[in-house]
Formats: C-alpha cells, structure tokens, sequence
C-alpha cells in the first residue's frame, strides 16, 4: 500500500513538471517518446525486417513524418496495423508539432514588432523616443558599422520595422521600471533621451528630466545623453543625473544666425552637419612634450596624425581657435577633431 502511494506520489511529480515544460518541448518530448515506443514494436514484432531498434525508430520517423521512403516496410498483418496505428497517431501528432513551431515562429514575430519582448544583449545603447534624430542616428551609427546593439523604447508606435533599422524595439512609457527592465536597463551602457516632438517644450523637459532620473535610479553607471529644450530645466537635466545634456534650441539658434549673417559663400548649417557627419570631437590631456609649446607648435605635432587641434579647455573654460602665439600649460586639455573610421 505504502509503495503504491509512493508511486503515485511520483508520477504526480513527473506530470506537474510535464506540464510545467514549455508546449514545444512537451510536444518533442512526446513525438519522440511515441516514435521510439513504435519503433521498438515494430523491431519485435518483425525483428528479420527489423534487425535494430533504431531502424525500427528511423521507419516510425519516416512514416509518421509522411515522408515515406519505402526503404523500410511492415510485412506482417500485425506489423502493418502498428503502421496503421502509427499514420493516426504519430502522423497528427507530427503534423501538429511542426504546425505549433510555426505558429510560435510567427507570434515571436509579431510580439518582437509590437515591442513586447525584452531584450537579453549587454552593453547595448537604448534610444528614447522614435523621431528623426532617432531614425538619423541609428543610420549613421548603420553607415560607420558600430557593432553595439541598440534599443527603441517607444511609446506612439504600434509597430517598429525591427527588420529595417536592426534595432530592438520595446513599447511603453520610458519612465516605467518594467519598461526599463524589459530593456534591460541594468546591463546597458548608454542611453540617449530625445525630446518629445508631440509635446510642448516645457512639458516635454520635464519628460526627459524624470526619465533620465527613472534610468539613473535603476542604472547609477549608465552615460545618459538627455535632450532639452529650454535653457531653464538645464540645470534639473544634471540634478537629475544627465552625463551629457544637450541644448538643441540654442545649438539651432547659433546655426540660424550663422546662416542668415554669414560673410563668404560658405553655408555654415550645410557644413557643420557635415563636419558632424565625419568628424569627431575628442578631448586629451596634453602631452608633456607639449607642455610650453604655442598653440601654433602644439598643432603641427598632431597633422601627422591625422588630428586637428581646434581648441584648449583651461580652468572649465573652452577656446576655440585661440591665437596661435597662445602657450599651453600643464594641466590643459586639447580638442582635437578626427576622421570617423
């Protein structure tokens, strides 16, 4: 009685964990278990046409499958109602293991496009808002073969063409832990907050501000690129835990001005978006050799290099193009401008 019990207790245990399994392995578990069970009668069965086990399983494969090869055949009368038994069963059963492998395939699909995924990759760069600094960057990124994964989190879009712009989609309000998470947040490396066209500029700060701080409070490490908008909220932008904050208004107001008082027929919007096409801004310590040195010295030790020296960060201020008789000091930072590669 008491192993009867045990049994029983045991076979419950196997079957709650059975039925714990996802539905495509429950069903290859249970397409090979009643393969091999065929396999193995038909090899007793009709062991001369059958010499082995496992041609016994390959014929209940083929057949079951309706492929039908014919290279093995039941010649018995019992040995061909196994075969019967074995078309019903198997061949569904087959049948609707493939159906369901497809059906999952197409489901993957269309959850990955309406963004209700959550993404597995580490360092990846995630993308606040889809508009067209979003779409731009993601193709320059694209057109220079950064290798780092991104993610969209977005919350207007129904669906992303994740296909077209490689990039993880996640739908939902950025300001959300378990958006966040979905993203996986914590194992990002940069996240890029871009203000919301749709919104006013004020409202649309305070949307960056409490996503930078929703970023922060779930990843304290992650370099966080927030957009603003009014000159006001740049200071909460940094509070809040922004890297980086971008003006974009007073930026576009400089470019305005350049382009309606420009002196040369030079377009000062259409070449700067070209300097920042293929360029790249990068700042270093300044070398002790150079240390003394005139900014016009200091410049020529960087031509071989491919590297123009455009400017000196002294005391948390910038120059830009300073006077070439301008000498450099110790604890100087130079920026330099180089070719993206």
């Amino acid at each position: 009685m008491l192993q009867r019990k045990d049994e029983e207790m045991y076979l419950y245990k196997f079957m709650t964990y059975y039925f714990r399994l996802p539905v495509l392995i429950r069903l290859l578990l249970t397409v090979i278990t009643l393969m091999f069970l065929f396999g193995f009668s038909i090899h007793l069965i009709e062991p001369v046409h059958f010499p082995t086990v496992f041609e016994g399983i390959w014929w209940a494969f083929v057949t079951g499958s309706t492929v039908g090869y014919g290279d093995f055949v039941p010649l018995s009368t019992f040995g061909k109602v196994i075969g019967i038994l074995l078309i019903l069963a198997g061949g569904g059963l087959v049948t609707f293991y493939m159906a369901t492998i497809s059906a999952a395939t197409i489901r993957r699909e269309e959850e990955i496009a309406k963004g209700n995924t959550t993404f597995k990759g580490e360092n990846h760069i995630i993308f606040i808002g889809w508009n067209e600094r979003t779409r731009q960057l993601l193709k320059m990124m694209q057109t220079y073969q950064k290798k780092e994964p991104f993610v969209l989190i977005d919350h207007s879009l129904k669906q992303f063409p994740h296909k077209e712009h490689a990039c993880h989609f996640v739908r939902g309000n950025p300001t959300s832990d378990e958006v966040l998470q979905k993203a996986n947040i914590k194992s990002a490396a940069y996240a890029i907050i871009t203000a919301d066209p749709a919104k006013k500029e004020q409202e649309a700060d305070q949307t960056s501000i409490l996503t930078t701080v929703a970023i922060k409070g779930n990843n304290p490490d992650i370099h966080v690129v927030t957009e603003i908008l009014t000159k006001e909220q740049v200071s909460n932008a940094k509070r809040a835990g922004a890297t980086t904050v971008i003006r974009s208004n007073d930026f576009m107001g400089t470019l305005f001005f350049q382009e309606i008082f420009h002196v040369s027929t030079v377009q000062p919007f259409d070449l700067f978006i070209q300097i920042l096409a293929t360029q790249q801004f990068s700042s270093i310590h300044i070398p002790t050799n150079l240390i003394g040195q005139t900014f016009l010295e200091a410049s020529t030790n960087f031509v071989s290099e491919e590297r123009l020296l455009i400017g000196v960060i002294r005391e948390d201020k910038m120059w830009v193009n300073p006077p070439f008789h301008t000498a450099l000091h110790k604890n100087d930072q130079l920026l330099l401008l180089t070719p993206m590669t």
